[in-house]
């Protein structure tokens, strides 16, 4: 051959070899492995930070600003007397399997989460239903039995996503939905994989070919996988003590954002000595909160006096109501009968912000005489069964995450056994409450009779403390609902 032409056969060579592409797959870290893929049967958060906006939809989104956005309904109107909403559907949607979305598997999504035999979450997002009706395939009317202040951004949340008949029963192992990526594979104990769905409507809303999200409890090894290169983000990083050396690592992006959960010590209410508002009271002044949060989270959390977000606009500060005072401790805790000392038990799942606050609850409690033995607990398995459902439980500790949850504290039958007749009250007529002004001053008023009558030990407000390989962009720095939305991420090379 000779030069001239083995020139001419090099150019020839240079000009098919491909662009540069940016990098097409991404590998998430989370610390807790979810119980099923269905967001819609059960509670635990790992759900929806899987599948959430990722593999379903509902008829509104939460943003990641925390704002209410049309999705699955592009729009909607509501009756001037605020108890007729008429939905407009997206068409041209398909749901994984490639069948079509239309107004009936709305109705059948509503219908399964609202029936009394459903095992949803949040089915007081569905309580003020009266009927749903389906005039043609792209439209949805829902008539409420009364007002609800908060119904569009509830349907927003995971627990409202929508999903077919002719799957929603195997969704827990094999979800279908009409989000941007289809599910793949699961391997127990170790990941779940996501492909993009190429059949999506929103044509070339994502950037990213596959996902897959991989489980890894001990923030130690959490650490050592975001180095290797073994994950490229972990959203919420179990390893508070090593956050700081990790933002001087250029390799990576690491943002202290924040969530809507509050960590809180739940006690049983209905079992002594918890039923006495004195022991409670009690062990709320032996907590040294900013001490705790030092302790736990390396600083990073805001404590907290009640149950309720600080992002909120409605947040009242209550951590003066019943502040750190072992003296006042003390002398609640013989006024009830235990000044010679008390014994409970504390179930603290394997998290490390759980397990270390059981820690150092323990150490501030023995200050007033209580001795608290911390029994470790499996989550979310066993402390679901033992401790949510069961109620086999003195002490328990976990985040809360759901946003705007206040009302768990209302609701007849949850793991805490609180009853309060006029907190139940309060927290139904804000729910229906449509002028916010009014509501939000319902809730301030909620949040004072919790911090009063402390039905749970009000801690700290969980952050995000979120890590990720530098060249990578989307991704949410703060958690305004459970989620690990990448439907928006992408390499930057």
């Amino acid at each position: 051959m000779s030069k001239r032409i083995l020139a001419a056969a090099l150019i020839l060579s240079a000009s098919f070899v491909p662009a540069f592409a940016a990098k097409t797959s991404l590998v998430i870290g989370m610390p807790i492995e979810p119980p099923g893929l269905d967001p819609t049967i059960a509670a635990p958060v790992a759900i929806r930070e899987v599948t959430w906006a990722n593999l379903y939809e509902g008829l509104m989104r939460i943003d990641r600003d925390g704002k209410v956005q049309p999705l699955l309904a592009k729009s909607w109107d509501i009756a001037p007397d605020g108890l007729t909403y008429t939905f407009h559907l997206q068409t041209g949607v398909k749901f994984h399997d490639g069948s079509a979305f239309d107004s009936a598997d709305v109705k059948f999504a509503f219908d399964r989460a609202r029936a009394p035999t459903s095992t949803n979450a949040q089915k007081q997002i569905f309580a003020p239903i009266d009927s749903i009706e389906t005039p043609d395939p792209a439209t949805v009317v829902i008539k409420l039995k009364e007002t609800s202040g908060n119904f569009l951004y509830y349907l927003g949340w995971g627990d409202a996503v929508i999903v077919a008949p002719e799957t929603a029963e195997n969704n827990k192992a094999s979800p279908v939905g009409t989000g941007p990526f289809k599910f793949k594979s699961w391997t127990r104990g170790d990941r779940v994989e996501l492909v993009r769905n190429p059949d999506y409507w929103q044509k070339d809303k994502t950037k990213l070919e596959t996902v897959t999200f991989r489980f890894i409890n001990d923030p130690q090894a959490q650490v050592a996988a975001l180095k290797a290169g073994d994950v490229d983000a972990f959203p919420n990083l179990g390893a508070p003590e090593l956050f700081s050396e990790l933002k001087k690592d250029s390799r990576f992006t690491a943002v202290a954002g924040n969530t809507e959960g509050e960590i809180v010590a739940g006690m049983n209410n209905a079992k002594k000595p918890f039923d006495d508002v004195r022991v409670r009271r009690a062990l709320m002044h032996a907590v040294d909160r900013k001490a705790l949060v030092e302790g736990a989270y390396s600083g990073y959390g805001q404590p907290i006096g009640s149950f309720f977000s600080p992002n909120h606009p409605a947040f009242v500060d209550m951590t003066g109501v019943i502040p750190y005072d072992t003296e006042k401790a003390k002398a609640l805790l013989k006024e009830a009968g235990y000044g010679n000392g008390l014994s409970i038990t504390i179930k603290a799942p394997q998290m490390a912000y759980a397990s270390r606050s059981a820690e150092l609850l323990a150490a501030m409690f023995a200050e007033v005489g209580v001795d608290m033995k911390i029994i470790p607990t499996e989550f979310p398995a066993k402390w679901i069964e033992e401790v949510f459902k069961n109620k086999d439980y003195d002490v328990t500790i976990v985040a809360h995450t759901e946003p705007l949850d206040i009302d768990i504290f209302a609701r007849d039958n949850y793991y805490f056994n609180y009853k309060n007749d006029k907190f139940k009250a309060l927290i139904a007529e804000a729910g229906k409450t449509t002028d916010e002004k009014a509501r939000f001053a319902k809730y301030a008023e909620a949040q004072k009779i919790l911090a009063e009558d402390v039905p749970a030990l009000f801690l700290f407000q969980l952050p995000k403390l979120g890590v990720w390989n530098a060249k990578l962009k989307g991704l949410w720095e703060n958690s305004p609902v459970p989620a690990n939305d990448v439907t928006e991420v992408s390499w930057t090379d």
